[in-house]
């Protein structure tokens, strides 16, 4: 399978090719990737902090510093 990147500045058109042995490793690689994500990180963040300000009643992001701002851009 293959990965393009587009939208990067210094390669706009970067594209990656993996090989896989198998189609279980393909699958394996895609959804290590869908992991990484930015998006699949950011909805984490978002349902950890509500599980911790749920059961403790604080916003764990408050003793860092996190503005009002960029709390509520992540709960969006």
């Amino acid at each position: 399978f293959s990965l393009s990147l587009a939208g990067f500045i210094e390669e706009p058109e970067r594209k990656y090719c993996f090989e896989c042995a198998s189609e279980e490793q393909c699958q394996e690689w895609v959804e290590a990737l869908k992991r990484a994500s930015y998006e699949f990180l950011r909805r984490s963040l978002i349902f950890y902090r509500n599980e911790i300000q749920k059961m403790t009643g604080k916003d764990p992001l408050e003793q860092y510093g996190i503005s009002e701002e960029a709390r509520f851009q992540l709960a969006t």
